[in-house]
């Protein structure tokens, strides 16, 4: 690794795995200090294994033994207040913020007439106001230091769209919006705000009945069936591979790169 984030400080969003942990641990060997955060428990509606604190935990082990420094939180993104202490606790801890990275969020395949209210609420909840939650709160501290990087994590969702999820591509839409116009208004900060735009990535919310139910939506309506084909000949990326974009974006490499969106597909929003 070249240590491209020697000396610098990453606050990540639904860190206990999957993504988030994949993002710490690159960050981590990249010379980063971690600050995180996870609901650590039960997600509401979703058809996956919900993370643990023993998830959060192993996060935690696997980044010291990057040899970086980790204050890793059981925490909602929903809740501003307890976002906000969080940050606090890790800039107290280990003097400043560089690089925030918004990834927590939920998936649930529903066709538009099974999705209710609570589950629609909850997908907007989460996957937007969460993010809103987590740039509001980290901001003030990338202009104390004068400048830095923010990642949202949005989807191919967010590019094309996702069938039989209208609240999660909504969701992911909104995220594309949500990083531009932040990435204007905290431009004159040196902070610079981009979105990635994961296709199928193997992590742990393919677990459960999630892929099971997948198939059973997709039977509302098979023409929709292969929208999100890669070109590629695997169809799912690793989380590392989404790591290291992640990882590019944080650093001064991408010095200066705002506003833009980045799929890591294998071209499915083309297809």
């Amino acid at each position: 690794m070249t240590r491209r984030l020697e000396d610098k400080v990453a606050f990540i969003t639904g860190v206990a795995r999957g993504q988030g942990r994949a993002h710490a641990v690159r960050l981590a060997q990249e010379g980063a200090q971690i600050v995180g955060i996870d609901l650590a428990g039960p997600l509401p509606g979703v058809p996956y294994d919900s993370p643990t604190v023993e998830d959060l935990d192993e996060t935690r082990r696997l980044v010291e033994a990057e040899g970086a420094k980790a204050h890793l939180v059981q925490c909602d993104v929903r809740d501003l207040d307890g976002t906000k202490a969080v940050l606090e606790e890790g800039v107290a801890q280990f003097g400043g913020l560089d690089v925030v990275v918004a990834n927590a969020g939920i998936c649930i395949p529903q066709t538009w007439d099974e999705i209710t209210s609570e589950s629609f609420r909850d997908t907007l909840d989460i996957n937007v106001t969460g993010v809103w939650n987590t740039i509001t709160a980290a901001a003030p501290h990338l202009i104390a230091r004068g400048g830095g990087s923010i990642v949202v994590t949005s989807s191919l969702a967010g590019v094309k769209l996702q069938p039989f999820m209208v609240h999660y591509t909504t969701s992911k839409h909104a995220l594309v919006g949500m990083a531009r116009a932040f990435a204007a208004e905290l431009g004159q900060h040196d902070i610079r705000v981009n979105s990635i735009h994961p296709g199928a990535v193997n992590t742990p919310m393919g677990s459960g009945s999630m892929r099971e139910r997948i198939a059973q939506t997709a039977e509302s309506n098979p023409r929709l069936g292969g929208m999100t084909m890669p070109f590629l000949n695997k169809y799912m990326a690793e989380a590392d591979e989404i790591a290291n974009m992640v990882a590019f974006l944080a650093s001064d490499e991408s010095a200066f790169v705002t506003a833009q969106s980045f799929a890591i597909d294998g071209g499915a929003q083309y297809f």
